[in-house]
């Protein structure tokens, strides 16, 4: 099988800013998927990403809006840690979170890839559609965040 990268984007665009992954997605590049890439949006499909994880996959990009520390619309990018994810899956306002996804993965027999989460800090999760304007104006850098993250994972191994 050939190793792959996918970019998922997750988020209930009923609940405000928790539909901040599938809105990145709606504006990342068409370029950027190919053959060792693919982009999807997920939505609240939680099973469906587990079912495509399954296949297998050598990296995953999870693009997501995530709990705020006080300054909405700000992006933070880094590695998941699969095993503390349980333990803050309770932040998450939608019903499809990255813990679950996780766990029904463990579940079907499967094991997470290495996972690099685009965050941004949520303003507001209530219920109605669109973005608050702090975590709008922060789209653009979610793209290049991810634009940034597939070229690393891209990037062919140094040796020292």
């Amino acid at each position: 099988m050939t190793s792959r990268i996918l970019v998922a984007g997750i988020g209930n665009i009923f609940l405000g800013d928790d539909g901040f992954g599938s809105e990145v997605m709606r504006h990342v590049p068409q370029r950027l998927g190919g053959p060792r890439v693919q982009l999807v949006d997920y939505g609240i499909r939680g099973m469906h990403l587990a079912y495509d994880l399954l296949d297998g996959c050598e990296a995953l990009v999870l693009v997501d809006a995530i709990p705020c520390r006080g300054a909405p619309g700000t992006i933070h990018v880094f590695e998941a840690d699969h095993e503390s994810l349980a333990a803050t899956a309770g932040l998450d306002a939608h019903a499809m979170d990255p813990a679950a996804v996780f766990a029904s993965l463990k579940a079907l027999g499967g094991t997470p890839p290495y996972t690099v989460v685009v965050g941004c800090e949520a303003a507001n999760v209530d219920e109605g559609i669109g973005l608050s304007e702090e975590v709008t104006v922060a789209v653009p850098a979610a793209v290049r965040a991810i634009e940034d993250v597939i070229a690393r994972l891209l990037e062919p191994v140094r040796k020292g």
